[in-house]
């Protein structure tokens, strides 16, 4: 019996140590993610920002997120457009704006059983999209004016 009781402990920890290495894997681009949105946020103007650098790391509540996630991508469409606007960069009124609604959307589709197979994965592509173009707004901003 105790035999079977070292084993199972022994899996147990197996997988409490797999689960905190899946779970580190997953914050690491979240972490970066939020950087990036706050690096960009922080390129631009005070006047300019709907809202401050550091409220993109709201992003972590769980639960939370899924509604925060609206207001981190309108709010940054805002902003970089009034400072692109001012800076007189050519760009769209509100950068980004369109893929980042998708995202949140395909995200709030995601607590819905068997639809989140589909939006999952369109989340994922999504965000990936929304994150490169963001971090490209952000380097037109932090570039020296011509």
């Amino acid at each position: 019996m105790e035999a079977n009781q070292a084993a199972g402990a022994a899996l147990g920890g197996a997988v409490l140590i797999i689960s905190l290495i899946v779970l580190a894997i997953m914050l690491i681009p979240a972490i970066f993610y939020c950087l990036t949105l706050q690096k960009a946020m922080t390129r631009v103007s005070p006047e300019n920002r709907a809202m401050g650098p550091g409220m993109v790391w709201l992003l972590f509540i769980p639960l939370f997120n899924i509604v925060w996630n609206f207001f981190v991508v309108l709010n940054l469409a805002k902003s970089l457009g009034a400072e692109f606007k001012k800076r007189n960069i050519p760009a769209e009124a509100e950068p980004a704006k369109g893929i980042g609604l998708a995202m949140c959307i395909l995200a709030c589709c995601g607590i819905i059983p068997v639809v989140n197979w589909f939006s999952g994965i369109a989340t994922l592509v999504c965000w990936i999209i929304y994150w490169v173009k963001i971090a490209g707004f952000s380097g037109k901003l932090a570039a020296p004016a011509a």
